[in-house]
C-alpha cells in the first residue's frame, strides 16, 4: 500500500471521496492511502452516510487531518471493516500518546468522554473501496461537543504520519498472512 502526507492545506468537502482522486492528486496507483490538514464543510450532495443526511446534520470543522483511502475492488463489508481498523488503529495511536486509555471508539468514530474527535465514513464506487476518516485539530467550531488534537497534545503532521504508518503496516501484514497458509476443503 501507498501512502502519502500532502504539504499543502486542503478543504475538503466531500467531493474527494471518490475513485481515481488519489491517482489525480499524488500519482499514487492502486491501494493506496493520502493525508492532509485542512478545514472540512462537506455539502449535503457529497454526504454518503444516509443517516447524516436524513437528520438534516452538519459535517463541518475548521481544521482537521483528513485521509482519504482507496482499495480496489474492494466491497462494502470489507471497506467497512477496513474502516473499523484505522479508527481502531488511531485510538491506540492516541491513548499511547496520551498515556492511558482515554479515547474510545464507538463504531467509527473515536470520542475523550461525551467529545467527538472524528468523523468517519466508508463507501464503494463501481470499482473501489472508499474511506475518509478527519481528525479535529481544535474542537471549536464543530457542530457537536467536540475535542481536538491539540488539546491533547498531539501535533496534526506527526499524527498523520503516524497513523497512515500503522494502516500500511496492517494491510501488509494481512496481505502476509494470507500469502502463507493453505487453503482447507
Amino acid at each position: 500500500m501507498r501512502t502519502q502526507l500532502l504539504e499543502e492545506s486542503l478543504h475538503y468537502t466531500g467531493e474527494q471521496l471518490r475513485s481515481g482522486w488519489i491517482r489525480e492528486t499524488t500519482g499514487l496507483e492502486g491501494e493506496a492511502a493520502v493525508a492532509f490538514i485542512g478545514p472540512c464543510d462537506v455539502a449535503r450532495e457529497h454526504m454518503v452516510d444516509r443517516v447524516d443526511l436524513e437528520a438534516g446534520a452538519e459535517i463541518r470543522s475548521p481544521n482537521m487531518v483528513h485521509l482519504i483511502i482507496e482499495h480496489p475492488g474492494l466491497d462494502l463489508d470489507h471497506i467497512t471493516a477496513r474502516q473499523r481498523l484505522l479508527m481502531a488503529l488511531a485510538g491506540e495511536i492516541i491513548n499511547a500518546h496520551l498515556g492511558e486509555a482515554l479515547i474510545r471508539r464507538d463504531g467509527d468514530d473515536l470520542y475523550l468522554r461525551d467529545r467527538k474527535l472524528s468523523v468517519s465514513v466508508a463507501t464503494t464506487s463501481p470499482s473501489s473501496g472508499l474511506i475518509h476518516a478527519g481528525f479535529n485539530v481544535r474542537g471549536e467550531g464543530a457542530p457537536v461537543p467536540a475535542i481536538g488534537m491539540e488539546e491533547l497534545g498531539l501535533a496534526p503532521r506527526g499524527f498523520a504520519e503516524r497513523l497512515l504508518a500503522a494502516y500500511a503496516a496492517e494491510i501488509a501484514g494481512a496481505h502476509q498472512a494470507g500469502a502463507k497458509v493453505k487453503s482447507v476443503s
